[in-house]
């Protein structure tokens, strides 16, 4: 199986980014995985329920066990998610359990000190069922539970010294379907080695034992070695082979409607050049969606036109009337509003983006009369890591694949004012009517006016721009004649106990 390298260690609650999270989708079960309808349906839990939306009482199934034969308790997930919230420990997911009572305690944000250890808000009842309780209702709160910062953690994951373990980076425990065989070397290691956990309580698969994810700085050599049968599954095929991936895989190739969002990132808390929305705007309108979706894509994207993915309730078509090609205003309103004259656009070049990035530096030279310099960076973490750090002030690719299947998930973890730092906010964006309207979404009792909140927090993106969506994406993926029965679910990660022999 392909993968890219993950930005860090193999902590469930340090991961946010979608190369760790399908390697840790392998050795964690998640409380919640999502039917055909897109709803929550329990997995690790037992039941999931509450009356008020503000507390909720999670039951945990009492067969599963860590990969050292352990059974998983509720003060293991009390343990994952109080770890992950405090400031102290810097966890990239901490955002999401903002919403839990007493997170303000534990992570009272920069310049100040946490006055607990602990979220209030969390109970261990006793050995099987845990109490959460909200600072206020939020529906979807059981649909965020399939996400990876949500996974439990073992007593052994956290040493003497209060900090995660490294050896547990490397070779994580975890209670699901495959525990890892040997340690994981970033950085040097091209392969991570797992095998079926015997013990495992749902389903399994028949035939095999053994998963190897191969690691790749180039989706083409992956692409290489499918055709050559030296790898098994493939997931995101590169631009380059899109248009003949059909014709040599056959029915081993396909084409499926996938939630995320491919974007042009804007460093707004970082660079001034980019601060007036109408050089946002005109970026934008100069930017020929369709084109690069039938051309570059081979017709495997669609252009963007909302924030907020087909897939999901609450996508408006053509609602970003910004997202439409018109050179001819783009350039009049990239000069009145003196936007800069050269622009660098940085990608990681280990995700076939390479193809696309240079459409668009084409359509911004050619529409607006200004030089722009692809950057690549060779990692997806490296554009993380510069992001982070405020050291990167050019334009970047971004692409967002879903969470948890809500229109929310859209919004806040890229958006949000409390996801800068502690989410995937890496642009900086900051706005309290935008904060606002989310919030009353959260705490709508009724799913319908919950979504009347969020599309109007979308709305405030659209005017706004503080990204510039450019594509939604399908799922283009193959296999080998090895294996059978290869699927992906909505979080584009394999259902491995599908997967048969060839």
């Amino acid at each position: 199986m392909e993968v890219g390298e993950p930005q860090k260690m193999l902590y469930p609650q340090d991961t946010t980014e979608t190369e760790g999270a399908e390697v840790l989708a392998a050795v964690f079960s998640p409380l919640v995985r999502y039917d055909e309808n897109k709803q929550p349906v329990e997995e690790a839990a037992e039941s999931i329920t509450t009356t008020d939306s503000k507390v909720w009482t999670i039951k945990l199934k009492s067969s599963y066990t860590w990969h050292d034969g352990t059974p998983v308790k509720a003060e293991d997930y009390a343990r994952a998610w109080n770890f992950a919230a405090l400031q102290d420990n810097a966890m990239s997911s901490s955002y999401f359990f903002g919403r839990v009572d007493g997170y303000n305690d534990v992570h009272p944000g920069e310049g100040k000190t946490p006055t607990a250890k602990e979220m209030k808000g969390l109970k261990v009842v006793d050995d099987t069922t845990l109490e959460v309780t909200l600072t206020a209702p939020f529906s979807q709160f059981k649909t965020m539970l399939g996400y990876t910062a949500f996974y439990p953690l073992p007593a052994s994951a956290i040493g003497s010294d209060g900090k995660l373990s490294p050896t547990f980076g490397e070779k994580p425990i975890g209670q699901g379907l495959f525990k890892v065989d040997k340690p994981y070397k970033k950085g040097t290691d091209q392969t991570i080695e797992m095998s079926v956990y015997d013990k495992f309580p749902g389903k399994k698969p028949t035939g095999w034992t053994k998963l190897q994810f191969k690691v790749y700085t180039s989706s083409e050599t992956a692409w290489n070695d499918l055709q050559a049968e030296n790898l098994d599954i493939h997931d995101s095929l590169p631009a380059t082979a899109i248009s003949t991936a059909k014709q040599v895989l056959g029915d081993r190739y396909f084409d499926e409607p996938d939630a995320s969002i491919g974007y042009i990132g804007v460093p707004l808390k970082y660079n001034k050049e980019f601060e007036n929305v109408d050089v946002r705007k005109a970026i934008s309108m100069a930017i020929d969606r369709k084109t690069i979706s039938d051309t570059v894509f081979s017709g495997t994207r669609s252009p963007a036109d909302d924030f907020i993915n087909p897939a999901i309730p609450g996508y408006r078509q053509g609602a970003c009337t910004a997202c439409t090609y018109n050179p001819a205003e783009a350039k009049k309103l990239y000069e009145s509003a003196g936007g800069p004259k050269t622009i660098e656009l940085g990608y990681n070049a280990d995700g076939g983006h390479k193809e696309w990035i240079e459409a668009v530096a084409n359509n911004l030279r050619a529409n607006l009369g200004i030089e722009v310099t692809p950057k690549p960076f060779e990692k997806f973490q490296g554009i993380l890591d510069a992001l982070d750090a405020k050291e990167y002030k050019g334009l970047f690719r971004m692409g967002w694949s879903i969470d948890y299947p809500a229109a929310e998930n859209y919004l806040t973890p890229i958006f949000g004012t409390g996801a800068i730092g502690t989410g995937s906010n890496y642009g900086g964006y900051s706005n309290k009517e935008f904060d606002d309207l989310v919030a009353k979404g959260d705490q709508a009792t009724d799913a319908a006016e919950g979504l009347k909140f969020y599309q109007q927090a979308d709305d405030i993106l659209l005017k706004e721009l503080p990204y510039i969506p450019v594509y939604f994406y399908r799922s283009n993926f193959g296999h080998s004649t090895k294996v059978k029965n290869v699927k992906l679910n909505l979080l584009n990660q394999i259902n491995w106990a599908d997967v048969e022999k060839g």
